[in-house]
Parts: C-alpha cells; structure tokens; sequence
C-alpha cells in the first residue's frame, strides 16, 4: 500500500522529477508496414543522481511487455547486477512510465504524430511508409523516454524493415543486414540531443546528393522518379549550410544531412538533427509547376530549418516556454540567408508580409498571449505554436538586430552558440550574452516586447517643430490596454538624409525636431511635396503601429503622390491606416483616399497589401452597405489594372487572381476560353490572359490559379467547368498542380457546388492535411453555406482531424462573418463541444467576427459619404 501511494505522488506533475539522468539511449526498433505496428527494445544508460526507490519517465500509448534495469557493480566491473521491480505502473493521462522497461509494442498511427504511417503510390499500388514526427512531445509514442528538452543524451538506433526499402535516420548507416526479407540497419552513435529531435524515415525513395567543402554529405530524398525536383532544395540546403557556418563561426557537427520529402506531414518541417523531413509541396520544385512565390517559400522554408540545426539543436531551449526563441530567430534567420543566396528577391521587404497582416491583427485582439508563454505543462505547447510565437518573435529579433546592428549582433550570437553548445539555454541567457558583449541592457528592453501580449501604437502629432509621441496598446477592439513598452523609434525628415532616432520609454515623449526641418530656403514643392513630411518608422523596422494626426498624414499622402518614400515606408503607412480603420479610429474613406494614391505601383509587397485590404473591405462593405460592393468591386480592379502593364511573374498572378476574384468580365472571359484550350489539348500549355494587353503569353504556374478561380466564379451557370477541374486534380501527378486546384476550388458563388466542393475536401481524394489549401479559398457568398455544412458535418469533422487542422476549420469558416448575431451563434454551438485543442482558436475568430460587427455599424455611420467618395472614384476610372 505504502508503495503505492508513494508513486501515486509522480501524477498529475508538470515535469518529470530529476532522480534519474539520461546518458545514451540504445533503441532498436522492428517495423511491420503491412499490419502498420512495430516492436522494440531500448536500453538507456543512466546516471541516478538522488536516492530513489523509483525511475520516472515518459510513454504513450505504448504496450510494455517487460521491464527490469540492471547496474554496474563499479565502473571498472562488466559485473552486472539486475532488478525486477515489483511494480509498474504506465499512466496514460500524465504519459509517464513508473520504473524501468524494456520490451514495448506500439501501433503506427494516422494522426502525423510519433512514429506514423502515411502512404504513397508505387506504379499505381499504394504502399506503407513509417515517419517520424516528435516535436514537441511525441517521441514517448514511439518509445519509453526522458521526453523534456534539457535532458539531452546520445542515440544508437537500429532498424529491422523490409529489404527492398530504404531506411534513414540522424546519422549515417554503419552496417546493414539482410536475413531472407527483413533487413537490419545499424546507425552510428549520434551525439547529445534532446529526444524531440530524433528522426526515422521508412520506405521508397530516390534520392541525389552534394559534399560540402567542409565534407558534409548532403541528400535529398524524394519520391520515386522525381529526384529533379530536388535539385533545388539541395542547392539551397548547400548554401545554407555554408552561410550559417560562418555567421555562426561553428562548422556544422554531424557528417551528413539528409532531407526527405513525405507525402504526409502537418508542418512545413522539420529540422530533426541530420534528417529534415519536409512535406512534399515545401521541398519538391519544378518549373513546370511551381509558382514564384512557391520557389520563394521553399528557398525560406529549407534555410528555416538548417537554421535550426545551430540554434534550436546544438543550443536547445530549456523548456517549452522559450519555443518563441527557437522559432522566431530561424524565421528571421531564415531571411537573411535568402538574401544572400538571391539578392534580387529583395527578400527583406517580403519578411514585413510575414510579420504583418494576419500576425498584427491577431497580436491586436484581448485574446492574444505574450510571446514568451509560460508553459507549466508539456501539452500547453501547441498554443505557442503559432504566428505570435513565429513571426513577432523574428520582428522582435529583427527589431533588436536593427538596434544593435549587424556586427555587434552577429559577435553576440557566435559568442551565445559557442558558450551553449551541446547544452541547453533560456530566453534570459541569450539577453545576458548580448548585454555583456553590447554592454546595452537589453533584458528591460526585450521584457517588455516579450513578456506581455499586445504592441503599441505610437501618436504622433507637430506642433511648431515640436513632435509629441504617445504610446498605448494597440486594441482593434477601439480600447486601450495597460501596456508600455521601450520602443526605439526611427524617423525621417523629408529626406531619408534627415534621420532621427531615439528611445521611447514613457507613456509619452516631445521631441524638438526644429533643426532637422528643412528651411524655408530648402523647402522646394518639387522635392518635398507641399510641405516636408515626416516618416516614423523608417523601413519598418519596429514592431509597432503609428498614427498621425491628419496634417501629417496628408503630407504623407502627397509624399506617395510624388514618389518620395521607399517600398516599405510605403507598405507600413497604407498597413497602419488599414489596422486603425479595422479599429474605428480612422474612417474608411479615408482609406479609400489613401488606396487611390497606389495606383500604377509595381511593387509585389505594395501590391500584395493592397489586394489583400481590397479583399477585406469587400468582406465588411457587403454586410454593412451591399448595395455599394459593385461599385467597390469596379474601383479596386481599376486600381488593378493601372499597375498590370509594369508586374513581374511573380505579381502577375496575384493581380490576376483578384481581378478573376471581383468578377472582371474580361479576365472571365479570356480565362474560360484559355481554359477550354488547355482541356482539349493537354499537350499544349494553358495560356495567359491579361485583357488589358492585345497580345497573351504562356502561362507560366504563378497565372493558372487565376484561371481556376474564373472557371468556378463561372461555375453558377455552368457545372463543366467544376468538374473539369475536379479532372484535372485527380489527373495531375505534380503535389503542386493539386495544390493549385484546391486552393480556388471553393471560390463558387453557386452554394450547391460549393457544399460539393466541401464534402471533396474531407474525401479520401484529399489528404487530411491538405485541408489548410482548400478552406481559405471559400467565396465571400460561401461563408453561411460553409458554415451550416460544417455544423451538419462537426462529428464526422472532429473525428477525422488532429487539434491542429481543426483550427482551420474554425478560423476559415467563422472568422469571414461580421455580425454579433452570428458570433453568438457560434458560441451557442459550440458551448458543449470545445476541446483544449482549438479552444484558443475558437475565442479568437469570435473576437475577429466581433471586431469586424463593430466595423460595421461604423462603416454604416458614413454611408453617405461613402457613397459620394465611391461615385468620384468610379468616375476617375
């Protein structure tokens, strides 16, 4: 009885209690792919710190055949005394595993978790693979462990599988063996690693490879007869290795690095020690069928993760609370590798895309969290899984980076990785290590950013050459929260020649600014505009908001007109206006003013946001004053069509898909007949239509989105075109052609065809993951008919999909309504059904849809001069 009371004392418990150390973990692992299970041992060298009657660790799901641990009699003897303990005890609510073990069995699951299956055709049979995904803490699925970060040890792995398939792990095969159809693969002795970051792969692959001037293999593995389509992730992969081992001023540690493409995977990737995994729409690339901005993302997404193979491996976070660290620096990183390796990109203004929109609007809302969530429990991480943790993270980083600057920055985190290395370390430490080599106090600063929720907005007025700051909360909710921030503010004077900079750390702030104004000798119409303007926020390079007051912003208006202002000051300025309109704190007119003033810009990120808050507009004006949306839907493809003659590749399909997206007659038109060339010979290429130019070209990937979207916007008088296309995806062999076809396939007004296209979406035809394609595309006139379907749909839903892709269910489907009549709704219903899964998620698409209902009401306040504002524009033409 005492006994068991005793371990009765380990449940329920955070953490695993520190009596017992991991040193070395010998796993051998058996497969069976047919009956999708798998057996093994695993012995673990321990080093037993405190007295202990019990051995604690992690295991889920597993079967524990038998258990017993054994201890050297002293370090110098091979005699070996071993135990059997008296109890065992395997709780599956806390996941743990009292005493020791030795034999377990398990089931290769569906759920992308641990050690699973996923499928994958072979001359038109489909087969069995085994994959392994433990981040964050599904490593005790596949095998009895110490699963907590810190407690790093070595791994020793070894594989029985079928002999015609390839095995892959975090280090290179030592030996192989065959015995009749079952082959044993021995991997060498890898070095310290926390257990999340183990890794297996399982099944068939080509694969090509490079060495490295420092003689590190790299490879890529890729499905059968597809290995061009890893030329480029290799490439990428090679240079990536290069840059960050001289930015870090340490070699990468392991002898090979091997990347394998999957056909199920949740995530992007994966950055396990020596063997990334990748979903295959993330590392396989073909001209033919990859679009600019996918080339981009690849380029990102590959640099992402051999990022982390310094930061994140070699130095490991502590504890899941400082995830925001490890993620949010190899977003950032991750950018300026691919600026190095592709310079024309001008990567760089794209990452404000990647920090914007989305990220600032949900960072806006009550319910967001700080960055640096504190994690009491391991399964609390799947809530700092997500954009705050990722992208204000790397704004944040970047943010300090543009404080420090490059150099000193760089010093400070060679210096940080050398002193970590092979060890674990926390939030504070990277601090520490900047403000020692810095002798800046960067601790107080960064607090502030990362440990509460929210950022600023900063009010800014002129009065007499004397500018007042004043920093709150941004709410898009109208109010202001309590939080105050260091915020180093930059601006510019009419001139990027005229620089100021300084550091906000109270509520407000004046700044005497007369000598940084242009005299009046200086001021010339041509140069400044009517008079000189003022840009806070140069480059936006901080995480904040601005907001002027009206004489500013008009200076700012005129400055646009006249070309004065860069790229990103230009997207910062219409982003802030459009968040302050979200908010109710500017009009909508007044963004409308501002929009008109982007015409003929060529700018992919310029015109990315602008189509983007075209969108957005749309979506409120159609609650709020319907009988306007035509008219809005006319001047914004009028915007359009004044910046089509100047796009690059990698725009023109954005422009094209907005134009096809607000029911331009002529994109229809020469989309529709495009199309139908395209189906009737399939030997030739789909054309592009651009109706604004007399001649077409080839379509290249980044355009045949655009005419998808036309053929279902046409699909309400006409159903050929849908089920052309639903020929198409299940004809295409490319994970990219499929990719395309369902990101517009719910872009049908017609609500038949849409619930059509939803019930597609859950079928066998499409992987559960690939559901985060399909439901973002759902036509404005589709947000009831989704909603109700997914209602009649819930149970069938929720037991199809993990906690993670049902967040897309919720965010996609309730997040578009713009009433608090429909918010109410979706509380009713989900009163008795939330989980802990998207709980998070659930309150803050409520929140959005209440935001957007505030919108409303006030877009309704100014209808009239809305209307007057609408008829000018349509006018202007």
């Amino acid at each position: 009885m005492d006994q068991k009371q005793n371990i009765e004392q380990f449940k329920g418990q955070p953490r695993l209690p520190k009596f017992a150390i991991p040193k070395r973990y010998d796993l051998h692992l058996k497969l069976d792919l047919s009956a999708c299970t798998f057996s093994g041992l695993v012995h673990i060298n321990l080093s037993i710190v405190e007295t202990t009657k019990f051995i604690v660790l992690n295991a889920c799901e597993l079967v524990v055949h038998e258990v017993f641990f054994t201890t050297s009699l002293n370090h110098l003897s091979h005699t070996c005394l071993r135990f059997t303990p008296c109890d065992v005890v395997l709780n599956g609510n806390d996941e743990i595993l009292m005493l020791g073990f030795e034999q377990f069995s398990g089931a290769l699951n569906e759920q992308l978790k641990g050690l699973y299956k996923c499928t994958y055709a072979d001359k038109g049979v489909r087969k069995n693979m085994a994959v392994t995904q433990f981040e964050a803490l599904q490593a005790r699925l596949c095998f009895p462990c110490w699963d907590e970060p810190a407690l790093k040890a070595t791994f020793k792995i070894t594989l029985d599988l079928p002999s015609e398939l390839i095995a892959l792990s975090n280090m290179p095969i030592n030996d192989e063996k065959i015995n009749g159809n079952v082959k044993t693969v021995y991997f060498e002795e890898s070095p310290k690693m926390s257990t999340y970051l183990v890794a297996i792969a399982v099944g068939l692959f080509d694969h090509i490879e490079e060495t490295t001037a420092d003689g590190i293999k790299v490879g890529v593995y890729c499905p059968v007869g597809k290995s061009d389509e890893g030329k480029f992730a290799l490439e990428v992969a090679v240079k990536s290795l290069d840059i960050f081992t001289r930015y870090f001023s340490m070699p990468y540690p392991l002898p090979k690095l091997d990347m394998v493409a999957v056909p199920e995977f949740f995530g992007g990737g994966m950055e396990n020690y020596g063997l990334i995994v990748y979903r295959e729409n993330e590392i396989l690339y073909t001209d033919s069928h990859s679009t600019a901005a996918r080339k981009q993302r690849l380029t990102i997404v590959v640099a992402h993760e051999v990022a982390h193979l310094w930061f994140g491996n070699l130095v490991t976070m502590e504890w899941w609370t400082h995830l925001w660290l490890n993620e949010g620096f190899a977003t950032w990183i991750s950018y300026m590798a691919t600026d190095i390796m592709f310079p024309e990109w001008k990567i760089w203004t794209q990452f404000l895309q990647e920090i914007n929109g989305g990220l600032r609007l949900l960072d806006a809302q009550e319910k967001s969290h700080p960055i640096e969530m504190e994690i009491q429990h391991g399964h609390e991480v799947d809530e700092a899984f997500d954009a705050i943790g990722y992208k204000k993270g790397s704004a944040v980083i970047r943010m300090l980076q543009e404080y420090i600057g490059d150099e000193i920055f760089q010093k400070s985190l060679s210096f940080y990785i050398r002193r970590y290395a092979w060890s674990n370390a926390r939030t504070e430490d990277l601090w520490s290590v900047l403000s020692e080599v810095t002798g800046i106090q960067v601790n107080s600063m960064m607090d502030s950013w990362t440990k509460q929720k929210g950022y600023p907005v900063i009010s800014v007025k002129s009065k007499d050459h004397i500018l007042e700051f004043e920093q709150s909360q941004f709410l898009l909710s109208g109010f202001h929260g309590d939080g105050q921030w260091i915020v180093p503010i930059t601006l510019c004077f009419g001139s990027y020649d005229r620089i100021k900079s300084f550091l906000l750390e109270s509520k407000s702030e004046n700044l005497d600014a007369s000598e940084l104004f242009p005299t009046s000798d200086e001021q010339n119409e041509d140069e400044y505009g009517e008079a000189s303007w003022i840009k806070v926020n140069i480059g936006q390079s901080g995480f904040y908001r601005v907001k002027y007051g009206d004489e500013l912003h008009a200076r700012l208006r005129k400055a646009i007109e006249k070309g004065f202002l860069s790229v990103t000051d230009k997207y910062g300025i219409l982003d802030d206006r459009y968040a302050l309109c979200v908010a109710c704190e500017q009009s909508l007119s007044s963004l409308l003013l501002l929009m008109d003033v982007y015409r003929k810009e060529s700018d992919y990120i310029i015109l990315s946001k602008l189509i983007d808050v075209c969108y957005n507009v749309l979506e409120v004006l159609r609650d709020a004053i319907p009988e306007l949306t035509n008219a809005l839907k006319e001047i914004f493809i009028n915007i359009l069509l004044c910046s089509a003659n100047h796009l690059t590749g990698l725009m023109r399909g954005e422009v094209l898909m907005a134009l096809a997206a607000f029911d331009h007659a002529k994109t229809h038109e020469q989309a529709m007949h495009r199309f139908q060339s395209f189906l009737d010979d399939r030997s030739t290429e789909l054309l592009s239509f651009f109706p604004y130019r007399s001649f077409v070209l080839t379509l290249s990937p980044d355009t045949k989105r655009a005419a998808y979207i036309a053929v279902m916007r046409n699909a309400n008088t006409s159903r050929d075109g849908f089920e052309s296309l639903l020929k198409v995806y299940r004809e295409a062999d490319a994970v990219q052609e499929k990719e395309h076809v369902l990101r517009t396939m719910a872009s049908t007004p017609s609500p038949d065809i849409l619930v059509e296209v939803l019930k597609f979406f859950i079928s066998k035809e499409v992987r559960d993951q690939d559901i985060v394609y399909g439901l973002p595309g759902i036509s404005l006139e589709g947000h009831e008919i989704a909603w109700r379907w997914m209602k009649e749909n819930w149970n069938f839903i929720v037991n199809k999909y993990n906690g993670g892709l049902l967040t897309h269910f919720i965010r996609d489907i309730i997040s578009p309504f713009c009433s608090n009549e429909k918010a109410d709704e979706v509380e009713e219903f989900f009163e008795s059904r939330v989980t802990s899964s998207f709980a998070m998620n659930l309150k803050q698409s409520i929140e959005q849809v209440r935001i957007k209902a505030r919108l409303v009401e006030s877009i309704k306040q100014e209808r009239q001069p809305l209307q007057d504002l609408l008829k000018q524009l349509v006018c202007k033409g």
